[in-house]
């Protein structure tokens, strides 16, 4: 049995959407919310993959799980763009890795596939807040103004539904909306069929996006900003949303969103670096117990109340 792993965010569905569009394959599904990238070892659990696709997650969280996948001669595919660690160097693994903050799963495989379908791409960089690049393939491609702004909206919309603390506070679940789209070749044939998990997607957007908005920093200054969410479903959804589009406002400024978790107890986190200076996102979130990511955006899953001042003094810091 193969076995595709992809994150639950816009870049990770995506990027498996430009695969198998292209390359058509029969598939066990591993999945989850944006912040669950612990997966390959759900498939080693499972002991009956013959091959291994894995996009969007990082190499580093997965290592003990590859590497009993390239014991047991099992085939692995991975594409990321996040802290890789050491990788393994196995004759069963081929990689697609590039750490660049202006990079992408999603552009890996559309690089890979030769542009094929290059206007998933573009909306899955766009999910992915790398605004510049995906606004330079489409003038490439000559796509209005119009056309251009759709999938600013798609990606983000994809991405806004991958944020959540369990699959319950998801709109759809990310491998259902992955095989949704797959009847998508062209992502604009979406605007035309009302029924689309894009206008579903649109219409929890705009009402959760209307309560977010209405949220006023924790704390800011010249370097930073840090905004504080209460523990509601609408809150965990928006999370990221909010900080890639708080990074777009104040692109010279770091900014850190921190969502209360059920427990009470602690945080979830989500940080945006500068977008005109995109690295350290994934270096103020390690020094932290359950922190990762990547050089332009990283989190915490579980940040306890008492280190919130510490965070913040390290976030400030960084960047001054």
């Amino acid at each position: 049995m193969h076995y595709d792993v992809f994150n639950g965010d816009a870049d990770g569905i995506i990027a498996l959407l430009q695969l198998r569009l292209f390359t058509p394959r029969a598939s066990k599904l591993v999945t989850g919310v944006k912040r669950d990238i612990s997966l390959l070892k759900q498939v080693v659990e499972q002991k009956d993959a013959t091959s291994v696709t894995v996009l969007d997650i990082s190499l580093e969280k997965n290592k003990s799980a590859l590497d009993a996948l390239l014991e047991n001669e099992t085939p692995v595919f991975y594409c990321d763009h996040h802290r890789s660690g050491d990788v393994p160097n196995s004759q069963y693994l081929n990689t697609k890795i590039n750490l660049d903050a202006e990079v992408c799963t999603s552009l890996l495989v559309n690089e890979l596939i030769e542009g094929k379908y290059a206007y998933w791409a573009i909306a899955g960089a766009f999910g992915d807040n790398l605004d510049k690049v995906a606004n330079q393939m489409a003038q490439q491609l000559e796509l209005s103004q119009e056309a251009t702004g759709f999938l600013k909206e798609l990606g983000i919309l994809i991405n806004y539904n991958g944020y959540g603390s369990s699959l319950d506070d998801l709109h759809i679940l990310p491998a259902e909306l992955f095989e949704q789209l797959l009847s998508f070749a062209n992502p604009f044939e979406l605007i035309d069929v009302l029924d689309s998990p894009f206008y579903q997607l649109k219409a929890g957007y705009k009402q959760d996006f209307a309560l977010v908005e209405q949220t006023a920093p924790r704390y800011a200054n010249d370097t930073c900003e840090v905004y504080e969410l209460p523990c509601e479903p609408w809150a965990r959804r928006t999370s990221g949303v909010f900080g890639n589009e708080l990074a777009n406002r104040n692109p010279d400024k770091a900014h850190a969103v921190l969502t209360l978790n059920t427990s009470g107890e602690d945080y979830t986190v989500s940080v945006r670096a500068p977008l005109n200076n995109r690295i350290g996102a994934d270096d103020i979130c390690c020094q932290f117990a359950t922190g990762g990511g990547r050089k332009a955006a990283a989190g915490i899953n579980q940040l306890p109340l008492n280190e919130v001042d510490k965070f913040i003094e390290v976030l400030e810091k960084y960047y001054l």
